[in-house]
């Protein structure tokens, strides 16, 4: 969860390189992502059960799923041509994600069973840094894979936030913490020097784990309500603190970005 609010590009090296063409690395993790649908259909299939979800659950949750399908394996670097423990350990987390946001899109739901969606929210929480402990120990830490970590955890504090406006627990004015990074990423398309790399950070990453806890703790019911907006709107200012600074870092930072060694 530390790289959701990762701004630059992350610095990771290669695992182990593959003669495979890009179509055949394609064909082959397109493959591994029907195990992530079959474990998301049982998922389904579950709250069905469980939480009187409604049918269309299967469309909402499938349609996500194959939006990430598509990005994974869809134009553009095309992904290892064995997806790995580690990315395995991420899909699984993506399954729970995606179950949640499907879930999200029945209000009624998750306000009848915030636990069992908070369940859901911390199970995908504890996958998060086993994907990164296994490919340390397999040595196979890819700059997919970290991109494919850092984008899911992004997508998921996103999805906390719409989970809260969902619940009707905050207002949406608390979208800006899940929107806050994609805002930032599109300034990098309008502003080359905003996608120069950012130094390490203690206060970013204090911040990061500030924003998931408290949207966490916000989905418990026992909270008060006035206590989550509070505790939302806290989270939401230090966000855009961290994010200020190091807007301001990369400003003052500018002209090294025309330089070979910015990257």
């Amino acid at each position: 969860m530390m790289r959701a609010f990762e701004h630059g590009t992350p610095a990771v090296g290669e695992g182990p390189t593959s003669a495979a063409s890009p179509a055949r690395r394609r064909l082959r993790a397109a493959g591994e992502l029907l195990i992530g649908f079959t474990l998301l259909f049982a998922g389904v299939e579950l709250a069905m059960g469980l939480l009187d979800a409604p049918p269309m659950l299967r469309v909402s949750a499938g349609g996500l799923y194959l939006a990430l399908a598509v990005v994974l394996v869809g134009p553009g670097e095309a992904p290892p041509a064995r997806l790995g423990w580690a990315n395995r350990v991420t899909l699984l987390r993506a399954a729970f994600v995606l179950l949640i946001a499907g879930l999200l899109v029945f209000p009624e739901v998750p306000r009848a069973h915030p636990y069992a969606v908070l369940g859901l929210a911390l199970a995908a929480l504890l996958l998060d840094g086993v994907d990164g402990w296994v490919a340390r120990r397999t040595r196979s830490i890819t700059a997919f894979g970290a991109r494919f970590d850092m984008e899911l955890d992004a997508f998921f504090i996103l999805v906390l936030c719409v989970g809260l406006v969902a619940t009707e627990r905050v207002g949406p004015w608390v979208l800006g913490i899940g929107l806050a990074r994609y805002l930032f990423v599109c300034a990098g398309r309008l502003l080359p020097w905003m996608r120069r790399p950012l130094p390490p950070s203690v206060f970013r990453k204090v911040v990061c784990v500030w924003q998931v806890v408290t949207l966490l703790l916000c989905f418990v019911p026992a909270m008060p309500a006035a206590v989550a907006v509070g505790a939302a709107a806290t989270a939401l200012s230090l966000l855009a603190v961290s994010f200020g600074r190091d807007t301001w870092w990369l400003l003052r930072h500018r002209c090294d970005a025309r330089t070979p060694d910015a990257s």
